[in-house]
This record gives structure tokens, sequence and C-alpha cells, in this order.
């Protein structure tokens, strides 16, 4: 009897479990609720001369336009849009739409009482005090502008006379032009006509002219920038000349299918594209000689004050990226004088680091993870550190804005708050001397976006996150709201069964660390039931998966995927996000496969854990790119934990994926290789043995999915469009390879003439059959089998 009881039990668990049917039709509603939402953020457009400024904004009431007045702390519509939509109606003779009005090119005289726009083509005038609308006068306005263009023409013309040959870009005293031909340069001199050839090693894959692919022998543009004074200028040129090639085939291409060749960089390649600064000088009429590579294969970045271009500078970066040097271009010596010199172990953060010159370069602030966070420093112009700018146990943004007259920086932060969602942008601002405490101006856990307005002492400020609603104020440069904008109306959305994702805190595998993220549930959750949890993943090292602010469709649609009937998570891991400390996103350093595994299967127990309505024996995971690669080697890795995978556009194989990524964050050894040689020495025409010493770098051994092939028991998908050419599809294919060579069952598909982002037809197709995948293996539910019409599927459900 109690064995029977016992197989009663078990029976109806797995029943209740495996009995599961995928909802299909609920999954589809989520996928195209964006319309549903309108606008979620405010772009202020200012009014010359004026604090004040219009903006454009659409609800379920259709679209609005307002005027704002921070002085007065006033809203308005800019005008009444029944009344402007019927006399545009009468004028143009077709139908308008009041709730759907299309403007443009909106300008207000007469103290803003008068409103002019573009619509239909034709500029109309709306008087706010007697609301009459009409065509404002065409043929006044066309002179006005023709008198303008004319002036304008004369004013930039050099001599008034300047002919279709004399093309190209001009100096300032408008002496010269210098422009393009079959890649290489040359100088005019508008005086005497005369032109004279600068270079002559220019060829398409390392041209002058920038990407112009033209060998006719035209004059085409060149990227060219003057310094005051005309009598230097420069060009930057990317040399590719002996980077090798890859290669993809266009399979849908209308006729024989085409071959596509595209420069690539590889971990390790001995040849790499070079960047390149090339000074001339007008007098001399050649380039000038400048000691600019310090480090062999390092990179360059440009950097310039003034329009025209006062001051020249470089920033120059080794090849191991953990050591750079700022430096001051000096064309009238042709020294190139090191300004700040840093390193940085292992190697910088390129998403936040970050060079601002004030005062024509007398003063430099500069962004440095020196202490374990990223902070601003300000040094002068020779290279002295005059005051850190912002500490703390926090990390310092993007620089929204530099206020030299109140000698104040404005700039964004992370994790300020602890114990706290760590990924939140919040404005702050400081003194550049370093003096008085940093002041938070937008003090909500949410992610900031700000628009400052000319002035400098309004800015508009859009806050949201993924679990609250979009918010629009305008505050004052203190921080403090003087005016509620317009919001979205999401009460539509809401009627959907459409829900916020839950937020959610775990511990990484050190049991130490805080891992944030969110949770997506069905509409119609209950509590009492056992979901599959699928994890969707992106292990950085240069951003994560966690959304910071709202959105209906986040990635592939968690939303819509939960629907389904799964319990879907996000959440960071160690070697991350860049916007946290120094040591959490350095964590996966030289360990370019494994740093992520860990911490997801750990986050995921906590979960299952923590909810009952989790079950830890139906576990999914999935992503793209990163993600794709994160996703094969953790089903791989823990072979009885996770029961399947959707693998999409996976870099499998890091050792042919790009240079950035592979170097930067697995890391790439230099050595120095001493070799004799013996020359004959031209004096006594004897030979003689000397030492030469050269920098090689050692090819890097990064850790592929390839080598856990033939770990794999559960169910893995893995996708790729055949026309990627950042992440190669040949990654894929030696996944592909390597399984059936180790006798494994998975399923595969590529979608013909995508590239890296799926678009259109193939990315539907993706999103249903990563519903469906996870529908066969976690609710065991085989009702997508036998349908040769996904849609048609669809409309069957």
């Amino acid at each position: 009897m109690i064995k029977f009881i016992l197989w009663l039990f078990t029976f109806c668990l797995v029943t209740t479990v495996m009995g599961q049917k995928a909802n299909y039709k609920q999954a589809e509603r989520f996928l195209n609720l964006g319309s549903l939402v309108g606008t979620t953020s405010i772009i202020p457009n200012a009014l010359k001369g004026t604090d004040k400024f219009w903006y454009k904004y659409q609800t379920g009431d259709g679209v609005h336009y307002y005027l704002v007045d921070p002085s007065s702390k006033t809203q308005r519509e800019l005008f009444d849009r029944e009344r402007v939509a019927g006399e545009i109606s009468r004028v143009t003779h077709k139908p308008i739409n009041y709730k759907d009005l299309k403007i443009s090119g909106v300008r207000l005289e007469k103290g803003n009482d008068v409103v002019y726009f573009t619509s239909e083509k034709i500029e109309f005038q709306y008087d706010a005090r007697s609301g009459k609308v009409i065509p404002a006068d065409s043929v006044k306005v066309s002179v006005e502008k023709k008198k303008k263009g004319e002036n304008k023409k004369l004013e930039t013309s050099p001599k008034n006379n300047k002919t279709q040959q004399w093309n190209g870009t001009y100096s300032p005293d408008s002496c010269y032009t210098v422009y393009a031909k079959r890649h290489n340069l040359y100088l005019f001199c508008v005086r005497d006509s005369s032109e004279i050839q600068l270079t002559t090693d220019g060829t398409p894959e390392c041209s002058y002219a920038g990407k112009s692919l033209d060998t006719t022998g035209k004059k085409v543009a060149a990227p060219v920038e003057w310094l005051a004074g005309s009598k230097y200028f420069y060009v930057e040129r990317e040399d590719k000349r002996k980077m090798e090639s890859l290669y993809l085939v266009n399979t849908v291409t209308q006729g024989r299918p085409t071959l596509n060749e595209y420069k690539y960089s590889m971990p390790g390649d001995k040849n790499i594209r070079k960047n390149e600064l090339h000074v001339f000088s007008v007098d001399q009429r050649k380039e000038v000689e400048f000691p600019i590579e310090k480090w062999k294969d390092q990179t360059l970045t440009v950097y310039k004050i003034g329009k025209p271009v006062k001051n020249l500078y470089l920033l120059r970066k080794k090849r191991t990226c953990d050591e750079v040097e700022f430096c001051r271009v000096i064309p009238e010596t042709g020294e190139v004088k090191v300004v700040i010199h840093e390193k940085c172990e292992p190697y910088f953060n390129d998403q936040l680091f970050n060079v601002h010159l004030l005062h024509d370069g007398e003063e430099i602030v500069w962004w440095s993870e020196r202490t374990g966070h990223g902070h601003y420093y300000r040094y002068d112009k020779d290279g002295n550190l005059k005051n850190v700018i912002t500490s703390g146990g926090w990390t310092a943004g993007k620089i929204v804005k530099v206020d030299t007259v109140k000698q104040t920086l404005y700039f964004e932060a992370y994790g300020q708050k602890k114990g706290e969602f760590p990924y939140f942008a919040l404005l702050n601002k400081v003194r550049l001397d370093g003096k008085g405490d940093v002041q938070l101006l937008t003090p909500e856990l949410a992610t900031h976006k700000v628009h400052f307005l000319a002035g400098g002492r309004y800015f508009v400020d859009n806050f949201s996150r993924a679990d609250m609603e979009p918010r629009s104020v305008l505050r004052n440069s203190d921080g403090k709201i003087v005016l509620e904008l317009a919001s979205p109306d999401l009460s539509r959305l809401y009627e959907t069964g459409w829900k916020m994702p839950e937020p959610f805190t775990v511990k990484a595998a050190d049991n130490m660390t805080d891992l944030y993220g969110y949770m997506w549930k069905p509409a119609d959750f209950d509590s009492t039931k056992r979901y599959p949890i699928i994890s969707y993943v992106y292990p950085g090292p240069q951003t994560e998966a966690v959304p910071f602010e709202f959105s209906v469709v986040t990635a592939f649609n968690n939303a819509a995927l939960a629907q389904v009937g799964f319990i879907v998570v996000t959440f960071g891991h160690r070697g991350g996000s860049p916007l946290r400390d120094r040591w959490y996103h350095t964590y996966g350093y030289g360990n370019l496969r494994d740093y992520p595994l860990a911490d997801d299967k750990y986050g995921l127990e906590q979960l299952i854990d923590r909810y009952p309505f989790i079950d830890g024996e139906r576990v999914g995971i999935f992503g793209h790119s990163g993600g794709g690669f994160m996703s094969t080697a953790a089903i791989c890795t823990y072979p009885d934990f996770y029961k399947a995978a959707v693998s999409s556009a996976g870099n499998h194989d890091n050792n042919i994926y790009n240079i950035w990524w592979g170097e930067t964050h697995h890391g790439i050894k230099e050595r120095v290789v001493t070799e004799k040689k013996k020359v004959k020495n031209p004096v006594t025409g004897k030979d003689s043995t000397i030492t030469v010493k050269t920098v090689e770098f050692e090819k890097p051994n990064i850790p592929t999915n390839i080598e856990l092939a033939s770990r794999l028991k559960g169910h893995l998908l893995l996708v790729a469009g055949d026309a990627d050419n950042n992440v190669h599809p040949a990654n894929t294919m030696r996944m592909v390879d390597a399984l059936m060579k180790a006798g494994k069952n998975f399923d595969m598909f590529i979608l013909p003439g995508q590239g890296h982002g799926y678009r259109g037809i193939a990315l539907d197709f993706f999103k249903r059959k990563l519903w469906f995948h996870f529908g066969k293996y976690l609710l065991d539910d085989h009702s997508s089998e036998g349908f040769n019409e996904i849609d048609a599927y669809m409309r069957l459900k």
C-alpha cells in the first residue's frame, strides 16, 4: 500500500511538472508591445539666446508639442493641435490627423507668441494670440535665405572668386587647400594655382583620403585638420596593407554567390592595423618628422583644441594595453613631449577612460583607476598633478559638462549608494580644484540621461530603471526640480498583462561579491506551480546583460520568453561591467572562457533555493555573441546542471575573434629578441658583428569551447548568420565539427545573409526557434513539431 501511494505521488508530481504546455500565443502577444509605450525621453530644442525650449512628446493621445519657460516654471502646448491640423489641411487639400501632426523647422518670434514651422513642405505661421494659422510668405523667406546664403558664400570664399578647381580643405587664411588624388595628398596654392604633390606612398589600404576607394585620379576630400596660423596641417591614416583577410560568401545575392573580403586582426597576429599621424609644413612643402612611434604596434588617438587647431596632442598605448602616454605634438620643433605617463595592469578601462583639455591645454582633466576606482585628476600643461578632483569607493564616469567660468565639472557616477544597484548613472558636480564635496544632483536610484540647456543654468533629466516608469523633469544646476515635464501613458501596456521585471541580488561564487539582476515571470504566474528557469547571459568584460533603464523589449525580449512558461533571469558576473571597481571588471583577465561560469551557476542555485516556484531540475541558458560563447561553455562545463542552451553567434574560438577582445582581456606577452648580424664597415670595408634587438609578441593560447565538446549532455542549439563579419561563422562551424567528432547530438541552423545583429524575418524566426527549443526540452512540449510554417503555427495556437 505504501509503495502504491509513493508511486501515485511520484506520478502526479511528474505529470504536473512535465504536463505544462508552452504558451506560445501569449509570448507572441508580448513581442510587439513597444508601440504601446510612446515617448519615454525628452530631447529639448533650445530657443536661441534664452533658457526656453520646446519638445515633442507622444502618448496614447497622439503627438504633443510643448514650450517650456524655466524662469517662470511654466509649460504649455505650442499650439492648438486641431486648429493647426485643420488649417494645414485647408491649405494643402490633404487629410491631416491632428493626433499625428508632423512638423519640423520650429522657430519662435515676437516673445514666443508667433510660431513658424514646416509641414507638408510648406512653412506656416501660427499666432498664439489670435489663433490664426497662415502660410508664411514663401517668396520673402526664400529671398532672405538666398541673401544669407550669398553673404555667407562671399565671407567664406577665398578672395570671393572660388572656382570648381579650388576644392578640398582650406587653410584658415584661405591661401591653400589640401585634397587627395589616388590616395595621396596634394597642396594647392590659391594665389598662383600651383599644385604640389606631398606624398607618394598612399594606397587603397593605406590612404590619405580616409575611407575613399577612388583611384581615378579625381580630387577627393581628405581628413585634413589645419593648425592655426595656416603653416601646418595634419591627417590621420590607417595602415592595413599587411593585415590578413577574412572571407564571407554572400549566398542570397541574385545570380552567382559573391565573395566578401575584409581585413581582420586576430590575437597574436604579426601584422595588425596601424594608426598614423602625419603633420605637414606648408612652407617646406613636406612632412614634418616626429618620433611618434615609441612602442611596436602601438595605438594612437589624436586630441585637438580649437578649429583651426591651436594645440595638438596624441595618446599612444602599448599593444599590451597596460601603459599609455599623453603627448603634446609641437610642429615648429618636431618634438613629441610626454605630458602624462601611466601604467595600469592588467589593462586600461577603455569604456570609461577619458581626457579633457581646458583653457587651450593649460589644464588637463585625466581619468584613472589608480586607486581601484575610476576618478578624475587635474594636471597642468606640463603634466604636474595639481589636485585630485574626485575620490571614494565609487566610479566616476562620463563627463557631461565643464563650466570653466565657475570651475565646475558635471559628470556621471556609479555605485555611490552602497548596497544598491551599482550600474545607475547619477549626475554629480564638483569643483575642478577638488575643494568642497561632490554634490549629487540626481539622487533618484535610476539611470539618468541629462541634457543641459545652452545657458548651463538648467538641464532636462530623463530617468528610469527596468522596474520603474520613465520620468522627465527640469532641474536647475543645483539639482533642484523646477518643473515636471510630460510622462508616458502606460495604461494600455499594463492591460496586456505586461509587468515590470523584479530586481534581485545574489552572491558570486566567492560568497562575498554582490551580483545584481532582474527576473521576468509569466503574466499568468502562479506561485503554487513550479517553473523552469532560464538565464540570459552576456559575460562582458565591456558590459553586462543587466538592463539599466526602462524598456519593454530587452535583449531578445525576455518578457516574451517568460510568457512561454518560464522564469527568465539575467544578472552580472565577476569580470563583467567596467562600471564597477577595477578588481571586478578585470577578474576574468587571462581566463577568457571560464571566468563567469561558476557565478552564473551559483547565482541560479541561490534563486532555486530562495523561491519554491523555480524547478532546479529544469535549467536553461542562452545568449548572443559573448553570451552565445558563454551559454555553450556553461552547458558543457556543468552538463548535469544546465539541461538546455541556445547559443547565438558565439565566439567559440577566441583565437580567431578580434584582437581587442582577445589581447586586452586575455593578455599578450611582449618579448625582446636579440639577434647578431654581420655588417660591412663603409670606411674599412671589413665585416663586423652588431647586436640587433627587436620586439615580438607571443601569440596567446586562449581556451575554446571546442575543447569542451565531449562533455555535452544536454540539448544545445547553435545559431549563426553566414554574413557575420564580427564573429565569423567559422566559430560556430568549428564547434559543430567538434561536436560531431565527439558523437554528440545537437541542433543547428544558419541564417542566410544575416550579420552579427539579426534583422527582419530572420530575427523573428530566431526568437520563435528559441521558444520552441526551450519549450521542447524544459517543458516537454513537442507541439511545435510538425508545422511547416511558424506563422501558421502561431495562428493555430
